[in-house]
């Protein structure tokens, strides 16, 4: 019988909560057990009554969660304490953003730990289920869409009254992977004119089948700007001095921009410039999705609303954290991964040899073992 902890997080403004009642109710079923720390998913709108009924122990402090646990399920990385409270061997799954936070896969390593960063789970039809950044990333461009309305101060879609007519917003999107399109759908739902952009092929037809135009450098290496996963390739200097040169004039027509560009592994793309930030009008609003990741816009500041020259600079640091829909679906990735870990009899498994589990391990047996990484000799 597996037996899984669930701890508080403790990165500064997380909200979110590994797993929620439902999802452990389901988990117990199968023949594990559960301890969840208490007061673990308040801010989440799931209380520890709501967890004592679908049949989780409540524990107090996150050591006590930990002691004796097979594995260890997180939305983000583990402080020291949690570390320390790991048995040798325990697993441990969640979004460690193990390329930026070094500290974190070198304590993990030193710590025994099989680790599993749901980031590195492949894009591949058996592990949809699975996919944790897509899911977070659906609530990231909703969210963002609405947090550009607020910062905007004015109506979103057209208004005909008998005072007059009310133009609706321009809103143009950089980036149109899953955080992106949301945000034009979003943006499109509240009646804006919406144009956005992305240097992945695919992307013009997803765009335009959700009624906004797709502006881009459409070249040879736009053609072949995609990755097999599904990624976009960091594009070349020149081709980035084109694409800046067409929406230079673009974003200076627009209300709203929103820019959503990750590339794992490395920090977010410079998309936006100070240049171009001025040249919008006052009262403009930018979003970044990517400000945790360095920014794709200049002058972003994680958490913070950065004003220059009367147009807002967006940075909120987890947009994706609308805590009680981002748990629960987390909480089913995270249920559909451990399909793999916990075997039909209800034990742990020994070996990660699946497809997908090899893919999302990143230490093991004290060593850091993804290949991409490894330290370079």
């Amino acid at each position: 019988m597996a037996r899984l902890a669930v701890t508080k997080e403790r990165h500064p403004g997380e909200t979110r909560v590994a797993l929620t009642p439902d999802a452990i109710r389901k988990l117990i079923a199968l023949g594990s057990t559960v301890a969840v720390e208490t007061g673990a998913g308040l801010a989440a709108s799931a209380p520890d009554a709501d967890y004592l009924a679908a049949g989780a122990s409540i524990v107090p402090g996150a050591a006590a969660a930990i002691d004796g646990a097979d594995v260890l399920l997180k939305v983000r990385g583990l402080a020291g304490e949690e570390i320390a409270a790991l048995k040798p061997g325990a697993i441990v799954i969640g979004l460690f953003n193990p390329h930026q936070d070094q500290a974190l896969l070198v304590a993990l390593a030193a710590s025994g730990a099989s680790a599993f960063a749901m980031e590195f789970v492949p894009r591949i039809t058996r592990a949809q289920a699975m996919d944790a950044l897509s899911s977070q990333a659906n609530l990231a461009g909703y969210r963002a869409v609405i947090e550009a309305a607020e910062a905007y101060g004015r109506a979103m879609p057209m208004m005909m009254t008998a005072a007059g007519t009310i133009a609706p917003a321009k809103v143009f999107v950089i980036g149109a992977g899953v955080a992106g399109l949301q945000a034009v759908a979003t943006a499109r739902r509240l009646g804006a004119v919406v144009t956005a952009t992305d240097v992945r092929p695919a992307a013009k037809e997803q765009v335009e089948s959700l009624g906004a135009k797709f502006v881009a450098v459409e070249d040879e290496e736009f053609k072949a700007a995609e990755t097999d996963a599904g990624y976009a390739k960091e594009m070349s200097a020149e081709y980035q001095a084109k694409q800046a040169a067409l929406v230079s004039d673009h974003i200076r027509k627009q209300d709203i921009v929103i820019t959503t560009a990750l590339i794992p592994g490395r920090p977010a793309p410079r998309l936006v410039t100070a240049a171009q930030v001025a040249s919008m009008k006052p009262g403009s609003v930018l979003v970044d999705l990517a400000v945790e990741q360095g920014g794709n816009v200049e002058g972003a500041q994680p958490d913070a609303v950065v004003t220059i020259g009367g147009v807002k600079i967006v940075g909120v640091g987890n947009l994706a954290g609308i805590a009680a829909d981002a748990s629960a679906l987390y909480a089913r990735n995270l249920s559909a991964f451990l399909g793999l870990i916990i075997d039909k009899d209800g034990a742990v498994v020994t070996s990660f040899d699946d497809e997908i589990l090899a893919e999302a391990l990143i230490t093991r047996g004290g060593a850091v073992v993804h290949a991409d990484l490894k330290p370079a000799p």
